[in-house]
């Protein structure tokens, strides 16, 4: 789009026009007169014309801010949608204590957290790779994939990206202990928001590099400082304003469609809601690997899958209690405990497959192909979920063992990057 355009800030106009329709329905108060498809249609456009607006305004930003840090803040604002549908559960589990209902929602909670992050995984860091693979068969440049003869290709991935493996790996390995607990305490809350909050403090402690830009960031990068940033922080909020508001509707028609396709509102508020949810983090890393920035992307997507296993783990609990009126613990079932353990797996999993800084395209299809066979209904049980977490584990450990000369690197890369330039 920026290269077809003579001037930058037609792409910028063109995108921002995609959200003005649902802002029209919205302040004309008609959307709940809408046909469902129709809610779908206009507000998943809105939240495609803020994903691009988000991705231009973290890019513009890198020449102010850390690059991490840039990207982080991108990760926060495209998963803030999961964090309102997560927020809204809880708070309904502490409305009614004591009730089926606060029992339904607080499990559901946890349900739609834990199917978000094992998307994000499962399908966000999958696909993402192989479209970057894919990608770079229109490219020379070594630094992005390597080939290995005929029989393998990989995502390639630079060093800096670190810092965000190592948090990851210790909020993975403290997510596996949550379920022992029976719930989501104060405890949970300090320990996993106090790491995203130590993780914050590294990257804007990291260098700030600035790499040449085409088309809208290039173009907001050459203003002023201070016009500049001024126009990142417009891009944020608005991008951040349309998601909260379109997202939502959009996952909630997606849940109204479900019965009519014979499926229960908990599959449809654990698996499509949250799908929904991530779209706007799945256009944006798109965005970046079509620009051959694959590693800022793989950087999104661990820094979004960080701060789900952090801050939205961390948050529930507070959200609960203020809703409860005094301190109170999120309880879950037995089988979403289970689910915790199953997403921790994956994510020591997916950990493991990174420590080396690449993806190869045998990774990425297992790692595809392991998420869709959660699905059987074998694996719905208790018992199948622990199987399968078993498998993760069990992979993970074999994979650790195998590289673990590489962890020393991963340590000492993200003490470099770390450091402030």
């Amino acid at each position: 789009m920026e290269t077809r355009l003579r001037h930058p800030l037609l792409a910028l106009a063109g995108v921002v026009c995609l959200t003005l329709p649902w802002l029209a329905l919205r302040g004309l108060g008609v959307v709940p007169t809408l046909p469902v498809p129709a809610v779908i249609l206009v507000s998943g456009v809105a939240v495609i014309g803020a994903a691009f607006i988000l991705t231009w305004g973290a890019e513009t930003a890198e020449v102010d801010v850390p690059r991490s840090f840039a990207l982080a803040v991108l990760a926060i604002i495209a998963v803030a949608p999961e964090y309102a549908v997560d927020a809204l559960y809880a708070w309904e589990a502490g409305a009614a204590p004591g009730t089926p209902a606060s029992e339904t929602a607080a499990n559901l909670a946890v349900a739609n957290m834990t199917g978000a992050n094992r998307i994000l995984v499962g399908l966000g860091w999958s696909l993402i790779a192989l479209y970057a693979i894919y990608r770079a068969r229109f490219t020379t440049d070594e630094s992005v994939i390597r080939r290995d003869g005929f029989l393998r290709n990989s995502v390639q991935l630079k060093p800096r990206i670190s810092i965000e493996i190592l948090f990851l790996g210790v909020a993975t390995v403290y997510a596996l202990f949550i379920p022992f607990g029976g719930g989501i305490d104060a405890l949970d809350a300090i320990i996993l928001v106090g790491l995203y909050a130590a993780y914050v403090v590294v990257i804007l402690r990291g260098e700030t590099i600035h790499e040449p830009q085409l088309g809208v960031p290039g173009y907001l990068q050459a203003l002023s400082r201070s016009r500049r940033i001024g126009a990142v922080l417009v891009m944020f909020v608005y991008s951040a304003f349309i998601i909260l508001i379109a997202v939502k509707p959009f996952a909630k028609g997606l849940e109204t469609l479900g019965p009519q396709l014979g499926l229960s509102s908990f599959f449809m508020i654990q698996w499509v809601a949250p799908l929904a949810s991530e779209s706007p983090e799945f256009i944006a890393t798109a965005y970046l690997v079509r620009k051959l920035r694959t590693t800022s992307a793989f950087n999104t997507l661990i820094s979004s899958k960080l701060n789900q296993w952090t801050l939205l783990i961390g948050t529930l609990v507070v959200v609960y209690s203020l809703s409860l009126g005094s301190y109170g613990v999120l309880q879950f079932s037995q089988k979403q405990a289970g689910e915790i353990w199953l997403t921790a797996a994956q994510s020591f999993f997916a950990v493991t497959l990174l420590v080396n800084f690449e993806l190869s395209v045998r990774e990425a299809v297992m790692l595809l192909g392991l998420f869709a066979l959660q699905f059987l209904p074998f694996f719905q049980s208790f018992d199948g979920l622990m199987l399968f977490s078993g498998v993760y584990l069990a992979l993970g450990v074999a994979l650790i063992v195998r590289r673990r000369s590489d962890i020393p690197t991963v340590v000492r890369c993200a003490r470099q990057f770390g450091r402030r330039h």
